[in-house]
């Protein structure tokens, strides 16, 4: 099939925030045995997708796209080749993006371009891929690019790609402190190896297989933001502040106006504060944009990545 079905689609899909995450040993693979709390929140990437003959990648949005590569090497245009290469479709197409969601900041906004392609180009190209086949494309892509396409809150096992439901009630207030700079995720979490290797003789080795906690769970359900601030847990939180100390100023700041807790999101620099209602949410994106920081409201949890009527 080469002749597109339609001749434009719009997708959006949100970043994420990892409210609970243990890290585990390293698998066969080189990628880290895990379990994380994923939600998604209500900062988005939006792609457009448009017929072409061959594949292309332009950048606009509220954040500095300049240093993104636009060849194949971009998530996006990887997504959009192995759905191609998936379904026997023979065209291209010219992607779109607005990207809102920060660079290397730990929230998944590559892996929601990712996600957002795959659901753009299948809608484009009418090769009515099923879920379990964009879902095995995108576990390919990396181990947020799943959630990416199912949104909500969830569990993530494994690389973080074997998702399983979870309920949660109401609505969490958020609060981003987003990043100047970037990290790295492979050297965050080579910081963490090397964190536990100095450290072992205090610290148990990291060779169990991680689990959430119950708590975690219990207060997703409960819709109860006192409870979920009690719980939020990062084992990658330690090793990004050793790598940018300025984020532990950024936590102790938040916390210090009104934040229930804060944590780094993912493999950082974001730092997602949990407030107790939108008042809250207010109060302190005043305080910490006094700051000079640049701070944004999200809201959670959101749906995965869906096509928008424009």
């Amino acid at each position: 099939m080469t002749t597109p079905a339609i001749d434009a689609v719009h997708v959006r899909a949100p970043g994420k925030i990892n409210v609970f995450m243990r890290v585990g040993a390293v698998m066969d693979d080189g990628y880290h045995d895990v379990a994380t709390a994923y939600q998604a929140v209500s900062l988005y990437e939006d792609v457009r997708a448009y017929p072409a003959d061959d594949f292309s990648v332009t950048f606009g949005g509220s954040i500095d796209t300049s240093d993104l590569p636009t060849d194949g090497s971009n998530l996006a245009i990887k997504a959009a080749r192995m759905l191609a290469g998936k379904t026997g479709y023979t065209g291209g197409v010219r992607l779109e993006i607005d990207k809102h969601v920060p660079i290397a900041g730990g929230m998944g906004g590559g892996s929601a371009d990712a996600a957002a392609t795959l659901v753009a180009c299948d809608a484009l190209w009418g090769t009515e891929a099923s879920k379990e086949d964009l879902h095995a494309i995108a576990a390919r892509l990396g181990a947020d690019v799943p959630f990416a396409l199912v949104g909500g809150t969830a569990i993530g096992t494994g690389r973080g790609d074997r998702l399983s439901p979870a309920l949660a009630t109401g609505q969490f207030h958020w609060v981003l402190a987003l990043p100047d700079s970037q990290l790295s995720t492979p050297a965050v979490y080579s910081e963490l190896d090397r964190h536990r290797e100095r450290h072992s003789r205090d610290i148990a080795p990291a060779q169990f297989t991680p689990t959430v906690d119950t708590a975690v769970l219990q207060a997703l359900r409960a819709g109860d933001p006192a409870m979920l601030a009690e719980s939020l847990t990062n084992d990658l939180q330690a090793p990004a502040i050793h790598l940018a100390p300025e984020i532990g100023a950024v936590i102790e700041l938040g916390e210090m106006n009104g934040a229930l807790a804060g944590i780094v999101s993912g493999s950082g620099p974001t730092v997602a504060f949990l407030t107790a209602d939108l008042d809250s949410a207010l109060d302190l994106q005043i305080a910490l944009s006094a700051a000079r920081l640049t701070a944004v409201r999200a809201t959670g949890p959101v749906h995965g990545a869906r096509i928008l009527n424009d």
